[in-house]
């Protein structure tokens, strides 16, 4: 079937191709009356723009790339969600990707999304990222670049929105010691990765706020998998004396100490606290359910975002280096819930 042209449209109103163009364009230039017979014209012959013209014409996508290490985290498919509703309320498609926690397919990714000439990119970057020059590639290419939860830190002419991983350490570790944990064990992945090193960083201070020493033999780190989980709370019964809370940096490394400790007969929370950070779904359902801190994933997105369709709008507001901190929220639930 052939396609109906602006030409056809302009010779059935009798009316220039030019007026015809500007006006399914929404320009100023053309009265509300002239529009409406033309927008009228149009659906009448069953006109459809031809968007990758009209796109390559304004040198626009109209298209946003989001990188996350994994689509089937909650944390991370909730973000995605928050992007999605507010690119759609303006216009813009979205490529979703994951890194799956790889740094050569993040590269790979990053240069994929800029030789398909999306607008913008979100990321949360993989835990092997530590040479980020693909990303500075991306900025000095002119790319906008806005980093939400796992970021570049000190990265020039990026936005930021960020949970404050700190406070949400501090927190998660605090209440453990206000019930009556003395010798808290902290689960992590390596330290270098920004995320960790803050929420790390809390259970620090919290221990420092409340005189209780830092020892290092109980930091343990890994990749924070579930399968980690019960490798870790196996080394905690073997190796490390009194342990009476464990901080995990994530809920699945968690949820699987709690699997091994029960299958072993330690009661929680009455012989071992747990407290985890992410408030993925299982959390609010194992038994016991996991106490933990909710990242706002969906807010997150949307501000994420939103920051960038910002700079889409202003063009300037990435050149100041914005930063976004989301604040954590403390999820008590029975995993924690001492008599």
């Amino acid at each position: 079937m052939k396609k109906t042209t602006i030409h056809e449209i302009a010779k059935a109103l009798n009316i220039d191709s030019s007026t015809v163009s500007r006006a399914l364009n929404d320009s100023d230039r053309v009265k509300a009356k002239t529009k409406k017979r033309v927008m009228d014209k149009a659906n009448e012959l069953g006109y459809t723009r031809n968007m990758l013209a009209s796109n390559l014409r304004r040198n626009r996508s109209n298209t946003i790339g989001v990188v996350v290490p994994r689509i089937s985290r909650y944390f991370f498919s909730s973000t995605i969600a928050g992007i999605e509703e507010m690119a759609y309320q303006a216009g813009y498609n979205v490529i979703i990707c994951q890194s799956l926690e790889e740094v050569d397919r993040e590269r790979k990714i990053i240069s994929n999304l800029m030789a398909n000439r999306v607008d913008g990119i979100l990321i949360s970057v993989s835990m092997e990222t530590q040479d980020h020059s693909h990303l500075t590639a991306c900025v000095e290419n002119g790319t906008p670049l806005v980093f939400f939860d796992r970021h570049v830190a000190g990265m020039k002419h990026t936005g930021k929105v960020l949970i404050d991983d700190v406070r949400g350490g501090f927190e998660a570790t605090e209440h453990l010691i206000q019930k009556g944990c003395q010798k808290i064990v902290h689960l992590t992945a390596p330290l270098d990765v920004e995320i960790y090193k803050n929420r790390h960083e809390g259970y620090r201070q919290a221990l420092e706020k409340y005189n209780l020493d830092y020892d290092k033999n109980l930091v343990l780190v890994s990749k924070l998998s579930k399968a980690d989980g019960n490798r870790l709370a196996a080394k905690i019964l073997k190796e490390l004396d009194g342990v009476d809370g464990i901080f995990s940096a994530n809920d699945l490394a968690a949820i699987g100490v709690m699997d091994y400790l029960k299958s072993t007969g330690v009661k929680i929370p009455e012989d071992i606290a747990i407290a985890g950070f992410s408030n993925e779904p299982t959390s609010a359902v194992i038994e016991p359910s996991l106490t933990t801190v909710d990242q706002s994933g969906e807010e997150i997105g949307r501000l994420a975002c939103n920051l960038l369709l910002d700079y889409f709008e202003n063009g300037n507001t990435l050149v100041n280096d914005r930063t976004i901190m989301v604040q954590p929220k403390l999820i008590v639930r029975d995993s924690t819930k001492r008599k």
